[in-house]
């Protein structure tokens, strides 16, 4: 057992205030707002705009609200940790970043990429270092500026991804109260063709070339992913509920990645857990990447109650998927 379980305690989201609407997306590729919401349930998506904000910027207005949520002192965060597929620069780390943005100054910090599904390996990554002790306040903060690499020509990608970050503070907790308390997490590289970046790593570093055939935006095979997606986020998030003994009655709500509006609902259909007890914001935000599960956590912050059953399952690029079980720790 765990010298101490970790608990979240805090959450705060943002969102840019600019809109990207269906119909406007009309008039910038061959789509349409019935195609649009058909295949993907999104109606429209935030999209940060002005000269030199990036992923940082939106993490750092989240991490900011998150402090003051809690009057908590930046001073006192052991360790940030940013989920995220576009940081501001290849380094220093975005989280470092974030840090000097925010006042905290006493932490470590450090970037973890694993696509879609990188928030929730954020969050048991950073459950482990409360776990052992050591570490008090821990934020984990999921953000991504989607518009920066996906393609506005493309009307297979362009209509799904949007912008935003969320945080949330971790801390331990006492014997028997709500925790995190288990997870099943899973890859196969063997899906790398399937959805990646064709170019700019150290693979195939950017050139004249890369950059005329558009091979520094999202590529993604959709088929492909919404099969690997569906049956994947439904196999660990009952092998969770299996292994410890939970119904689909005992579970206050599954928290899927914001992927795709079909493939919410047949996961939900999959796990067993009605659509009523399913948090579901695509429709507002498009696919935010590492953003979509704590942006829903934070939307439904007030409807939540101290001891609450969740399940948040992902699944990304890579491909990586996984679920987490955890109990609500607090009464808004």
């Amino acid at each position: 057992m765990p010298l101490h379980r970790a608990q979240i305690t805090a959450v705060h989201g943002f969102v840019p205030k600019d809109i990207l609407s269906n119909s406007q997306l009309e008039t910038m590729v061959d789509t349409t707002d019935e195609w649009i919401t058909t295949r993907t349930g999104i109606k429209e998506r935030r999209i940060l705009k002005g000269e030199g904000l990036g992923t940082s910027d939106m993490a750092a207005h989240a991490v900011d609200g998150l402090l003051k949520k809690r009057n908590i002192d930046p001073a006192e965060i052991d360790l940030l940790i940013c989920c995220t597929v576009t940081p501001d620069m290849k380094f220093p780390a975005t989280a470092n970043i974030i840090c000097h943005k925010t006042g905290i100054k006493n932490a470590f910090s450090f970037d973890l990429n694993a696509a879609c599904s990188g928030f929730i390996y954020g969050l048991i990554t950073a459950s482990k270092y409360v776990e052992s002790g050591s570490y008090k306040k821990v934020v984990v903060v999921g953000s991504d500026k989607m518009s920066s690499i996906v393609d506005y020509t493309d009307r297979q990608t362009c209509v799904i991804f949007g912008d935003g970050a969320a945080a949330i503070l971790l801390e331990p907790c006492p014997p028997g109260e709500p925790a995190i308390l288990d997870h099943e997490f899973r890859a196969d590289g063997s899906g790398t063709p399937h959805l990646h970046m064709k170019a700019g790593g150290s693979l195939k570093p950017p050139t004249h070339q890369t950059i005329d055939a558009r091979e520094h935006f999202v590529y993604q095979e959709g088929q492909t992913v919404f099969k690997f997606a569906v049956t994947k986020m439904a196999e660990v998030s009952e092998t969770v509920m299996r292994r410890n003994a939970l119904s689909p009655d005992d579970i206050s709500w599954l928290v899927p990645h914001q992927a795709n509006l079909r493939i919410i609902e047949a996961t939900s259909k999959r796990a067993g857990i009605p659509l009523s007890k399913v948090m579901i914001n695509i429709h507002k935000y498009g696919n935010t990447t590492n953003a979509t599960i704590p942006l829903c956590l934070w939307e439904w912050e007030s409807q939540l109650k101290k001891g609450d059953n969740l399940i948040l399952t992902a699944f990304g690029g890579g491909f990586t998927w996984g679920a987490v079980w955890l109990q609500w720790a607090y009464n808004s």
